[in-house]
């Protein structure tokens, strides 16, 4: 094959460019906002296209009151049937106490036909009175004192505990963020025992210069805890965001299949940072991922058929760049 074809990702292979994780989250994030139910065999169908495409980590349910995010009404049914696939970590979020008690159930619970369960128990802390009041029932201080005892309790179960630090770029009430906030309170749930943090711009305002900035603080803040960056693509920036954490040392990425997903309580979120767009941008950029691009737009087609319509990821629609049949 001549030079000018040979696939991108060779001519870095050489400069030992450091890869990344990505966490997929779009059977819980990707699907929450979703007011047509999807059937639990479809979600565990989504799950296995997950891991076949190469998806280390995946976020598969979040344990919160049914009346509220019906979507995630059968969490328990989900974690019940996850295919026992090696090497793969399966995630659970939760919002309270009450969520950790059902996660750290739901591994060992009726029905669990020997499927090993939940490895990680995934917490929030919102940087915000105005949208904890609205997402949790609580405010900021009130969610430090929460997520310190649902850390200590998930890690007593032999979960993995982490916590995501919600409208760390911008709040969907209250407005700009304070960074200084965000480096404290990511400082405050590394003192609590968090085994891993991540920054969300749950509404996608963040630009890359603020993402890069606050990614760098606070890795500096807290040491060797890793940082996660979990992005949504409301103005089309979080490809970019995600470029900018990783130039400033992240390392792990939530994203979602076809871009799917949104917040029940956030106005105006639209869905996730698409998969598809961050294998692209990382493997036309020398990063490996781990997942393979053809199996993820294939992924992306089968579940639109599921979704009955087109799903969002714009590499999703466009593929990889193919030109006469040759990868270029």
């Amino acid at each position: 094959m001549p030079p000018l074809y040979r696939p991108v990702a060779e001519l870095y292979t050489k400069l030992m460019i450091p890869a990344i994780q990505i966490v997929e989250v779009s059977p819980r994030d990707g699907l929450q906002n979703e007011k047509g139910f999807v059937e639990t065999p479809d979600k565990l169908a989504l799950i296995t296209r997950l891991v076949e495409m190469g998806a280390q980590r995946i976020e598969v349910a979040s344990f919160v009151n049914p009346r509220r995010v019906p979507q995630m009404a059968d969490a328990e049914a989900v974690v019940a049937g996850l295919p026992d696939a090696p090497g793969i970590r399966y995630i659970g979020l939760c919002l309270n106490e009450r969520g950790i008690d059902r996660a750290i159930a739901s591994r060992e619970g009726p029905g669990n036909s020997g499927a090993r369960g939940l490895d990680e128990a995934g917490c929030v802390l919102v940087a915000t009175d105005g949208f904890g009041i609205i997402n949790q029932g609580q405010t900021v201080a009130e969610g430090i004192i929460a997520n310190t005892a649902m850390l200590a309790k998930a890690k007593a179960a032999g979960l993995f505990a982490q916590v995501t630090i919600s409208a760390a770029f911008g709040c969907p009430y209250e407005g700009h963020v304070p960074a200084s906030r965000v480096i404290d309170l990511a400082a405050r749930m590394a003192d609590a025992g968090a085994q891993e943090i991540a920054l969300a711009d749950t509404i996608g305002v963040g630009v890359p210069n603020q993402v890069g900035d606050l990614v760098g603080a606070v890795i500096e803040k807290i040491g060797e805890i890793p940082l996660r960056l979990h992005l949504h693509d409301t103005r089309g920036l979080a490809p970019a965001n995600a470029w900018a954490g990783y130039q400033a040392g992240c390392r792990i990425f939530d994203s979602a299949l076809g871009g799917l997903g949104g917040c029940p309580f956030a106005p105006g979120a639209a869905g996730n940072v698409g998969t598809e767009e961050l294998v692209y941008l990382f493997g036309r950029s020398g990063v490996d991922t781990g997942i393979d691009i053809d199996a993820a737009v294939a992924a992306n087609h089968w579940f639109a058929t599921i979704m009955g319509r087109a799903l969002p990821s714009r590499v999703g629609k466009a593929g990889d760049f193919i030109i006469k049949g040759m990868r270029v």
